[in-house]
């Protein structure tokens, strides 16, 4: 503990100057000059403190770092912050130290137990290539995909999530997607984005309830494909609204719609946005707490912790969708009230604090006493790809 403040101490000194060169001009909306400027200072200290291979994925309650060595689901996530953040401030060091960050995850490309390799990899490596187009970065790419593809069950029409119970499929799964379907076009490989397209048919037609609300967890008969059983892993109740899962959900059919042009994910975007956006537990600043139904969702005397990270994945996904349909000032409005409330002091955090993470208050598995009302890595991916989502629409 000691030796994280005197860290703190020792970076709270340093100030960072952003030259013309290195920051482009976004005098036209305050709150996001402000929110990038902090972005800039936060992931240049982080770059400078944490070492490739072991990034930074939360605080613990006694104030040291989690880290995320190579096989944690979330450790794509600081070197794709890394890449947005340059993106965002045009400053060349963030991308010096986002490729040195992405680099370190090369033997990410031989792990085939989990579907999370779409995290590990196409947030990192997937935006290196985008944004560089250096083909360095595509063998762990090629090999990444071929192993999340071969978790695809023709009998299920689904990817395997995880390897326990019988076939597990979460719908945090339909974020890993984007990587087959970009695959399909890279490698010229047809297959993986049938099998994407696929597991969002049998997705939507197993994990939704009438209200387009959606279970966390379906597990299936391998051999048949039979659904047998309905449950959570991260939410209150097996039948509960987990907020975190309803914004995977939608931005997951968002990106799946962007991909084929198939209706019927639009229509399920749609809807799900709409349970999303009219909830009567959404509190007033657009950032939900951790699960819509729990008992004090609502409660202002001992409120249920927010969750940032749900809000920045809606936030992503709504103004995705905004470009997709013609009504979609709808869901930009949406999406610019959660960005500014994350921006704002209650979530933002200042320059030198917060362990160099960039919002506060997240919530990664309440029901496990894990990550309550604290910075994680995704909560920070998430937002700065909508904040670069909003600029691109916005023009600024």
């Amino acid at each position: 503990m000691k030796k994280i403040c005197h860290l703190f101490l020792a970076f709270s000194t340093l100030t960072l100057s952003l030259s013309a060169q290195s920051m482009r001009d976004y005098s036209s909306s305050a709150w996001f000059k402000n929110t990038t400027e902090v972005i800039h200072s936060q992931l240049n200290k982080a770059a400078e403190t944490y070492q490739p291979g072991k990034n930074p994925r939360s605080i613990n309650p006694d104030g040291t770092i989690r880290l995320a060595g190579l096989t944690d689901w979330t450790t794509g996530f600081f070197p794709g912050t890394l890449w947005y953040g340059y993106e965002l401030t045009g400053d060349k060091v963030l991308a010096e130290k986002a490729k040195i960050f992405t680099l370190a995850l090369d033997s990410i490309r031989n792990i085939k137990n989990t579907h999370d390799v779409g995290f590990m990899l196409f947030c990192s490596y997937g935006n290196a290539y985008r944004i560089t187009g250096d083909r360095v970065y595509l063998p762990v790419l090629a090999d990444g995909a071929a192993n999340l593809y071969a978790r695809f069950n023709p009998k299920v029409g689904t990817i395997r999530s995880w390897d326990w119970l019988h076939y597990p499929v979460i719908i945090d799964n339909m974020m890993n997607l984007e990587y087959l379907y970009w695959s399909a076009n890279q490698f010229k490989n047809p297959k993986y984005a049938a099998a994407a397209s696929t597991h969002a048919l049998t997705t939507m037609k197993n994990h939704f309830r009438k209200d387009y609300s959606s279970y966390h967890v379906v597990d299936y008969d391998p051999q048949t494909g039979k659904v047998l059983r309905k449950m959570t892993h991260q939410g209150v109740t097996d039948d509960s609204a987990w907020a975190r899962g309803q914004a995977w959900g939608l931005y997951g059919y968002t990106m799946c719609y962007a991909n084929t042009k198939n209706p019927q994910f639009l229509k399920q975007a749609k809807n799900i946005a709409s349970f999303i956006m009219n909830h009567p537990r959404m509190p007033k600043d657009k950032v939900p707490v951790w699960d819509f139904d729990v008992h004090n969702a609502m409660d202002t005397d001992v409120p249920a912790p927010r969750d940032a990270s749900a809000a920045a994945v809606i936030a992503s996904g709504l103004l995705d969708l905004s470009t997709q349909v013609k009504d979609g000032k709808i869901y930009f409005d949406y999406a610019e009230d959660i960005l500014k409330s994350l921006s704002s002091d209650a979530y933002l955090a200042k320059p030198g604090e917060n362990g160099y993470f960039i919002l506060k208050h997240s919530v990664g598995a309440f029901l496990y006493n894990s990550e309550i009302d604290t910075p994680l890595d995704y909560a920070d991916y998430y937002y700065l790809e909508a904040l670069k989502r909003y600029a691109s629409i916005k023009k600024i």
